[in-house]
């Protein structure tokens, strides 16, 4: 027994170790990145920086300088994309928003038409309407419990409780609904070429619809060998 309870906490120290050296290695990478992006050096940066992306480092720190250095490059198209990724892990980050419209602005980048609930849903992040939920769903719970308890002598303020709970829930998850398959959510794909065109069929002799400049947005219906099905703006 005492063996085995010092070969878990060997294994727990190596663990330990492990993950203080790869957060050590990382914060060392993501320093370098910066000093190659401040030297000019802006493909070495993007290399660095995508290290730390590929192995599982992501931060919205870390995809503004990406989007700095890809806009530095010259590659528009790229910059927007991780702008817009900086943006889900940090929503109404102002530099990072104000860098968006100006890349946008300068590519000429076309974004797809938000409805009101769009609109609406986007001044809150998945994690606020998800606690928002756990929370009403309790206090709806709790307001239930207690209308049981007091089956003759029903409270009107319980009562309003709970109707206002439970509207607070239904309204919470329909917010998560928006932000999972509206524009904002899963199927939005930012269109990183330099030369991209819609067309009427999949065929490359098929007439073009819309010529797409690097970093428009697109919201994919589904996908058939190398063609993409996908809503326009």
């Amino acid at each position: 027994m005492l063996l085995s309870r010092f070969r878990y906490l060997a294994f727990a120290t190596l663990a330990l170790v492990s993950a203080f050296a790869a957060s050590v290695q990382a914060q060392e990478t993501f320093a370098r990145a910066n000093q190659e992006y401040a030297a000019g050096r802006f493909q070495e940066a993007i290399d660095l920086y995508q290290q730390l992306v590929s192995h599982g480092e992501p931060s919205a720190a870390l995809f503004y300088n990406l989007g700095n250095a890809w806009y530095r490059a010259g590659d528009l198209g790229q910059a927007i994309l991780q702008y817009e990724r900086a943006l889900v892990l940090e929503p109404h980050q102002p530099e990072t928003e104000a860098n968006l419209r100006l890349v946008r602005d300068k590519a000429r980048a076309l974004e797809l038409r938000r409805n009101w609930a769009e609109r609406a849903v986007k001044r809150g992040t998945s994690l606020h309407y998800s606690v928002a939920a756990a929370a009403s769903f309790w206090i709806a719970a709790f307001a239930a419990v207690g209308l049981m308890w007091r089956r003759q002598r029903r409270s009107a303020a319980l009562a309003t409780l709970f109707s206002v709970s439970i509207i607070s829930l239904a309204l919470s998850l329909y917010a998560l609904y928006v932000l999972e398959t509206g524009a904002n959510g899963r199927p939005l794909a930012i269109v990183t070429a330099k030369t991209t065109e819609a067309r009427l069929a999949t065929a490359d002799n098929a007439g073009t619809v819309l010529a797409l400049p690097p970093g428009s947005e697109i919201k994919i219906l589904s996908t058939r060998g190398d063609w993409i099905y996908a809503a326009l703006p």
